[in-house]
């Protein structure tokens, strides 16, 4: 009795065993994927495109000697700021302060000798009239005369070429700027407008920036420039904000060889944080897109199919939308179609996100506000 009701037992069991194994197991609830999100807005974005460029010297002036002589006096240092008439070197003025007392000897000279041949003209004019003297004698009178005026308007040209050139023994800034290194140093002959100059003078405040751009662009630029100046701004390696500058010149052809035409920026900097030479970035700004619709571009995943999007829908669910990036900028990027102003799209955390994900995200600050604008 005992071992069937052990036996009845055992099947019951075994019944209950096979019905739980036959049962699926519930398929376990989809995990919400966890992301950052970002809003779509619409804002003003200026229309830029950038180029690198090179800073140029408005102007820039090898000083050279006029005249030949010792320099005596260098009044200036390397590096440093002249303005404009700024003495800078003595050269030995004695040879051409000895040139110009001759010539203003010879110049009394022959203003004497001048006084003379007047006065014999006067005197002899009435008496010549009388038949007293002969013409010829005469004419010689008026002849002598002549050649004494002529002789002191020499004088008086040699006399203020001498002045001159002892005026040239103080060289003086031509223009104002900057003094690069100073070649010739007190001692030491110089020559008249010898192949070595003394030293180059850039003037750097104003300064230009030229660049170039795909010839593409000339419509736009030319486009542009109608409606007034446009702004160029230029980064500079270790100057925090860009500086502001204006348009100051379009190339009148295309580089065949390059398919670019040349531009350049002009730029006050009067911090002189342009120096000739540099290597900076542009940007020149064509005009504006009143209501851009803009995301950050850490937002915008590529794809064999293109651009693309994790939009998200009212159930908190991922949706892939295809989108047109018009331009990069200040990294935002202009969306022309995919997104509208105001929808929600995955900021960060796409590598685990695919088409229908559950998500579970903060949002966090708009793409950029109207303040914000580059």
């Amino acid at each position: 009795m005992q071992s069937r009701h052990a036996w009845l037992c055992g099947v019951v069991i075994a019944g209950w065993v096979l019905a739980g194994c036959s049962r699926q197991a519930p398929p376990p609830a989809a995990m919400a994927v966890p992301v950052t999100v970002t809003r779509a807005v619409a804002r003003d974005m200026p229309i830029v495109v950038a180029a690198p460029g090179t800073v140029e010297a408005i102007n820039a002036v090898a000083v050279k000697s006029l005249v030949e002589g010792q320099l005596l006096e260098s009044l200036v240092q390397d590096g440093a700021d002249v303005q404009a008439g700024q003495l800078m070197f003595r050269i030995d003025p004695r040879p051409a302060q000895a040139a110009l007392q001759q010539a203003e000897a010879a110049l009394a000279k022959d203003r004497a000798t001048l006084e003379q041949a007047r006065s014999q003209v006067e005197r002899y004019r009435d008496v010549a009239a009388k038949g007293y003297v002969s013409a010829d004698q005469m004419e010689q009178y008026r002849t002598n005369l002549g050649v004494a005026q002529a002789a002191v308007k020499l004088d008086e040209a040699n006399v203020e070429a001498a002045r001159l050139s002892l005026d040239y023994t103080r060289i003086r800034a031509p223009i104002s700027g900057r003094l690069g290194r100073i070649q010739i140093r007190p001692g030491n002959l110089v020559k008249a407008n010898d192949a070595n100059a003394l030293v180059v003078i850039n003037q750097i405040e104003p300064i230009y920036v030229n660049f170039a751009l795909p010839g593409s662009h000339v419509g736009r630029v030319l486009a542009a420039q109608q409606a007034g100046p446009l702004a160029v701004r230029a980064n500079v390696i270790g100057v925090a904000q860009p500086l502001q500058g204006r348009l100051a010149f379009v190339d009148n052809t295309v580089d065949s060889a390059t398919g670019t035409i040349r531009l350049r920026g002009e730029f006050a900097n009067d911090g002189h944080a342009l120096w000739p030479g540099q290597l900076v970035s542009v940007e020149l700004t064509l005009g504006h897109d009143a209501h851009a619709v803009v995301l950050p571009d850490k937002a915008v995943q590529n794809g064999p199919q293109g651009s693309y999007v994790y939009r998200v829908q009212d159930d908190r669910r991922a949706q892939m939308r295809a989108v047109s990036v018009a331009r990069v900028q200040a990294g935002l990027a202009v969306i022309d179609s995919g997104v509208a102003a105001g929808d929600l799209v995955v900021l960060d955390g796409q590598s685990r996100v695919h088409d229908g994900s559950a998500l579970r995200f903060e949002e966090t600050a708009p793409a950029a506000t109207t303040d914000g604008a580059p």
